[in-house]
């Protein structure tokens, strides 16, 4: 007998149809004619399966990961029931633009896609330019079985630093000269809608590193050599992917909306810890003193909701964080209860052996026990995937490893809205490099701009600089180049030189806007003494310092100057007033120099808005930065921060002269005139020669 199992959604209107059916066929049987009693009846058969497949294509295409009034948890334990270890696999890969197309997003599952350092679609690309290409790859990821959509990252240390047009931001070590949380957070908030402008969701930032010793080449992306600095710091966090809510567990992955971006802190852990600042290297400290200075930055972004962690390429002790399950799972994801997920850095898990790539097996096997669960594997992805898969299938990885680390990564995609909204469009393609985010970045370079020296042996201060001044002298290779000013990791992984790569105001371009027209600006990148002699110039403003640099490219054993920077401090300020702007991401050697100059001035890494600086050499603001991290006499003393035994600075942590506007100065020199009744004659001299002063250098009074 034949047994008919009818599907859950069978209704009565169901039996209704069957009913009618029932009853056309005995009319059918009635009419007595064979021949069309049988296509009748073929007929019948034929409404019968298709009614049938409706009603179970009804009651398969609700699924409860695509319904977004299911809760997270709910959707992924869904959608992870369903998924084939292929599927799983490639969610937990993610390949370089570069490689990556339609149809091998659909090939493979790939679960996410990064531009490196300088991978854009095309020179000086769009808003528009970013996001068709990106919602290109994100169909291939569409049309798969299940439609898992892709999540597209890139690295946003400074603001949307890869992007033409973007504005960029201070480098981290400026940041953290401002103490000022609130100004980072709404850093945070401008990266976030600049980089969704572009159509992206997920940032590889910020770096909370706690760097130890200058010589790394990665220092500027590290807020200071203070915990508690790069602590207050992570209010970036908040600023990247939004608050959290108020009933948020610990540890649970938070973005808030279609102008926020997940957020990835890194690098997890110790990397600004390393022997001689080496990259990469080996950080040698015991337990307590990891957890202690290299650790609370962790916690407390995972208390903020952060998305995803990136592991260190450097190791601990000598063993490599990539590989420490102690540490990556024991610590990170059981003591602290972070939820998101553990992504690799690029090629990180080729080089848990030397040479990097060696026993590759051994290395997908190690990575993955240890708890990383996105692996950054830009080109080599098949091989990734092929070794991953026989480590399953003979039991070496065992399948809750891998379900783990996929069930993370839909975490934080689930929480993204990334399903409801996969593909991007181009309503805020005006935010990127706007005017209101300029503006930004100009406040922060000039509360970061911290001032060292001001007036030979400590008397008659130079600042503020007259606006009104006959004639200047503008010098040094930094003065105008807008890639020396940026840094690394802008546009280029390198950097550049220039001005030609990217849009921003030089500091040159600045000191030009800012003078009086009047004003006679000369300038030279690398002027002899004779010319600076030979004419008759009111001051000097020499900007020099390091060239770009990102990474192993910056590790510097010497941390000097480059040239010509030397030579020019000599020749100008042996000449004339010199106002020295050191622009480095880190303290270098600076005390053969600091006798000759009137005013030095620590201004690090500023980006692409050059007017922070003239906003406080002018006194239009007041000098406000403190030094985040020690400077050095010489390079012999390193490592050397504050606490340490040996500790004789140049400059100490926290360091910073401080002065008022120009506005500040004669409101107060007058105020304190009227408000003192003895005396009347000597106060009333004492405003006629503060007027005569300020009106003498070129400065406006107030209306």
């Amino acid at each position: 007998m034949l047994k008919l199992q009818l599907p859950r959604r069978f209704q009565i209107r169901d039996f209704r149809f069957l009913q009618f059916v029932v009853c056309a066929n005995k009319e059918m049987l009635n009419a007595g004619r064979k021949k069309k009693m049988v296509r009748v009846l073929v007929q019948i058969v034929a409404i019968t399966c298709l009614w049938w497949w409706w009603a179970s294509l009804t009651d398969a295409q609700y699924m409860k990961y695509k319904d977004p009034r299911q809760p997270v948890a709910v959707r992924v334990a869904d959608l992870l029931s369903r998924m084939t270890l292929e599927e799983k696999i490639g969610q937990m890969v993610q390949i370089d633009r570069t490689v990556a197309n339609p149809g091998i997003l659909k090939s493979y599952f790939i679960g996410s896609v990064l531009s490196g350092g300088g991978s854009a679609p095309l020179p000086k690309a769009s808003a528009e330019d970013w996001i068709n290409m990106i919602n290109e790859y994100q169909k291939g990821s569409l049309s798969t079985r299940l439609g898992i959509p892709m999540m597209y990252g890139i690295d946003a240390v400074h603001g949307h630093n890869n992007v033409f047009n973007a504005t960029i931001f201070p480098h981290n070590i400026g940041l953290g000269a401002t103490r000022d949380s609130e100004l980072v957070r709404r850093i945070g908030a401008a990266t976030a809608v600049e980089v969704r402008a572009t159509g992206i969701p997920y940032v590889f930032a910020p770096c909370i590193a706690v760097c130890r010793d200058p010589r790394w080449g990665r220092c500027y992306e590290s807020y200071s050599e203070d915990h508690k600095i790069v602590q207050e710091m992570t209010e970036i966090v908040p600023g990247l992917q939004g608050d959290i809510p108020a009933d948020s567990l610990k540890g649970v992955p938070f973005v808030g909306g279609k102008k926020k971006v997940a957020a990835c802190v890194k690098h997890f852990v110790g990397d600004g810890g390393t022997t001689k600042g080496i990259n990469e290297n080996n950080a040698v400290i015991d337990r307590h003193g990891l957890l202690s200075i290299h650790m609370p930055a962790y916690s407390d972004s995972i208390i903020k909701g952060v998305s995803t962690v990136m592991v260190s390429y450097s190791s601990w002790n000598g063993e490599k964080m990539h590989a420490n399950r102690d540490l990556v799972t024991g610590f990170l994801k059981d003591t602290l209860r972070f939820k998101g997920f553990v992504i690799s850095d690029w090629e990180g898990i080729d080089r848990i052996t030397s040479p990097p790539h060696s026993n590759y097996s051994y290395s997908v096997q190690a990575a993955i026990q240890a708890g990383i669960d996105m692996v950054m594997v830009p080109f080599k992805y098949t091989e990734f995937i092929d070794d991953l898969t026989d480590l399953v299938k003979n039991s070496i990885i065992p399948m809750d490893r891998i379900d783990d680390a996929v069930a993370r990564i839909l975490l934080v995609k689930f929480t993204m809205g990334l399903f409801e909204n996969p593909l991007a469009d181009f309503s805020l393609v005006n935010e990127l490099g706007s005017q209101a985010h300029r503006d930004l970045a100009r406040e922060a370079v000039r509360k970061s701009l911290v001032l060292l020296k001001n007036g030979k042996n400590g008397t008659n201060p130079l600042l503020p600089l007259s606006k009104k001044a006959p004639k200047i002298l503008v010098a040094g290779s930094h003065a105008d180049n807008l890639g020396y000013q940026c840094g690394g990791w802008t546009i280029t992984w390198q950097g550049f030189s220039d001005n030609s790569y990217t849009m921003g105001t030089t500091i040159l371009g600045a000191i030009t806007s800012t003078v009086d027209p009047s004003t006679e600006i000369v300038y030279r990148e690398n002027p002899d003494s004779n010319f600076v002699k030979s004419d008759s110039f009111d001051y000097a403003i020499v900007v020099v310092g390091e060239h770009p640099y990102a990474e192993s490219s910056g590790d510097s054993m010497t941390l000097t100057m480059a040239d010509p920077g030397p030579t020019v401090i000599k020749n100008v300020c042996e000449a004339v007033k010199c106002v020295i702007v050191i622009i480095s991401g880190r303290p270098i050697v600076i005390q053969p120099y600091l006798s000759s100059v009137d005013v030095l001035v620590a201004a690090w890494l500023p980006g692409t808005e050059g007017q922070g600086v003239t906003d406080v050499l002018f006194g239009d603001y007041g000098f406000s930065g403190k030094l985040s991290r020690t400077w050095f006499r010489t390079v012999d003393q390193l490592p050397m921060n504050v606490g340490d035994s040996h500790y004789d600075p140049l400059f100490p942590f926290g360091f910073g002269l401080a002065t008022e506007s120009v506005k500040e100065l004669v409101s107060r020199s007058t105020s304190a005139g009227v408000g003192q009744k003895p005396c009347i004659l000597a106060n009333i001299v004492s405003v006629i020669a503060i007027l005569y002063f300020t009106a003498s250098r070129g400065f406006r009074q107030p209306t």
